[in-house]
């Protein structure tokens, strides 16, 4: 057959429907129609195939020696993304870090959620507690879903704001929370602060675009949360906590804000080192129970029973005491913070580094920087852990009243590091961990966690 003429029988094919065209003989050009004897032989015989446009449906076209057959490709439908966000609640921080937030997200961020299609209403935070006043009231009946634009104390604001709202919401008491309810609405993490350990952990990155699009393609997943309470009352909710080193270095940090948030951060570690000393506390930890049982009464909420409970206590003069429900990735420490926990694993890592020597505490503190497993010092210890309770055993916040000023903490009060906010607190501090209690935006990045 010329070319020119097959050429046109092609082309005068390609405005056929496919529902118009029988299931077979339309399949077959009519000048081409052989006996079946001959049409079986020609199949045999293939010439060419490949998947060609006719009309707007793409087909498996045939070519043998005396047919041309094509036939209207169905391609299996995708399982498609049920939580895709179509209005989205954007809380944006403009002083954070180097205050590039606002031109992270107008640059980066809004650009893809309007290809997206997808409607958003910006507010922006101008005071620290503004994202919990305005998540307490404003309707949110319209968004799917609520995202941060900041760092992580931004982050845990919002996240713990959400929190409260959904108590509210269930009618319960927002003083005394021993079973809280899961958050409504998920939580998005866009990476414009300094440390940025919760958008790290989530997503394995602390990549702008990465976090944008898993909230585009509406990828959630369930995260553990902690409740931070004293004298039974709640202080709020958070996913990571440092008590002693940790949260004078915090402190000591806040006085210097003036300061570029890399030499406000090295400048209170080196001060912190400088005046390094031990806390007198009492520690008490309900360890980890993986059981069938447990498990399955968390998953349901029912409220923990004391029957079966064997809390642990230790007692000492301790340097750092860490307590994290994720496993705080950050520029420092590639590994994590608390490299052997997970996001929603049911349960907290405590880490403890006991009283020791100035350089041996700077060793297990550059440890964390490398590879090289950070625990592996007679002076830490690392439990797996539900619930912790921590107990200081003086009252003068830890530090000598002789010392010519007190930069660390307020009269009578302990500096804690919860999630990269300032958390004074007088007196004992009962950590415990919910399970799966927010949903965040984001994918399954932390199984590339480095072993």
């Amino acid at each position: 057959m010329p070319w020119r003429r097959r050429r046109n029988r092609v082309s005068a094919l390609e405005g056929g429907r496919e529902e118009e065209a029988p299931p077979e003989a339309a399949a077959v050009p009519p000048a081409l129609l052989t006996s079946p004897q001959q049409t079986e032989a020609a199949a045999e015989r293939i010439l060419l195939r490949g998947i060609f446009e006719i009309g707007r449906d793409s087909c498996d076209v045939v070519l043998s020696e005396r047919a041309l057959r094509w036939r209207p490709i169905q391609p299996e439908r995708p399982a498609g993304f049920p939580n895709r966000p179509k209005s989205l609640k954007i809380l944006l921080n403009p002083q954070s870090h180097k205050k590039e937030a606002t031109q992270v997200y107008y640059e980066k961020v809004e650009p893809l959620l309007k290809l997206a299609g997808i409607k958003t209403d910006v507010t922006i935070m101008e005071y620290e507690g503004h994202a919990l006043s305005l998540l307490k009231e404003c309707e949110l009946q319209g968004f799917d879903g609520v995202v941060c634009v900041g760092g992580d104390g931004s982050a845990s604001e919002v996240a713990h704001a959400l929190l409260l709202r959904a108590q509210k919401n269930a009618g319960m008491e927002t003083d005394r929370i021993l079973t809280p309810v899961r958050a409504q609405l998920p939580l998005g993490l866009i990476p414009a602060g300094s440390t940025n350990v919760l958008a790290h952990s989530l997503h394995g990155v602390p990549h702008v675009i990465t976090a944008t699009l898993h909230i585009i393609m509406g990828h959630v997943q369930l995260v553990d949360v902690c409740t931070f309470s004293t004298a039974g009352k709640l202080l709020r909710f958070g996913f990571s906590a440092m008590f002693g080193f940790g949260g004078r270095t915090l402190a000591l940090a806040e006085k210097y804000r003036w300061m570029s948030p890399n030499q406000r951060r090295d400048f209170a570690v080196v001060k912190a080192l400088a005046k390094l000393k031990a806390e007198d506390c009492e520690i008490s930890f309900l360890p980890f129970n993986s059981s069938d049982d447990v498990q399955e009464r968390r998953a349901q909420g029912s409220p923990k029973s004391d029957c079966n409970d064997q809390w642990q206590m230790i007692q000492g003069q301790f340097l750092n005491v860490s307590i994290m429900a994720i496993p705080c990735l950050c520029s420092v420490a590639p590994r994590g913070l608390a490299p052997n926990t997970r996001l929603n694993n049911g349960s907290m890592a405590l880490i403890i580094a006991r009283n020791t020597s100035r350089p041996e505490f700077i060793k297990h503190l550059k440890r964390y920087a490398s590879v090289k497993n950070q625990f592996n010092f007679p002076f830490v210890e690392t439990y797996t852990v539900e619930e912790v309770k921590v107990h200081p055993r003086n009252n003068t916040g830890g530090y000598n009243p002789e010392e010519e000023e007190d930069e660390t903490a307020s009269e009578n009060c302990f500096p804690w590091n919860v999630d990269g906010d300032l958390m004074e607190v007088a007196s004992e501090v009962h950590i415990r961990l919910h399970p799966r209690l927010i949903s965040l935006y984001g994918g399954s990045m932390e199984e590339m966690i480095p072993k």
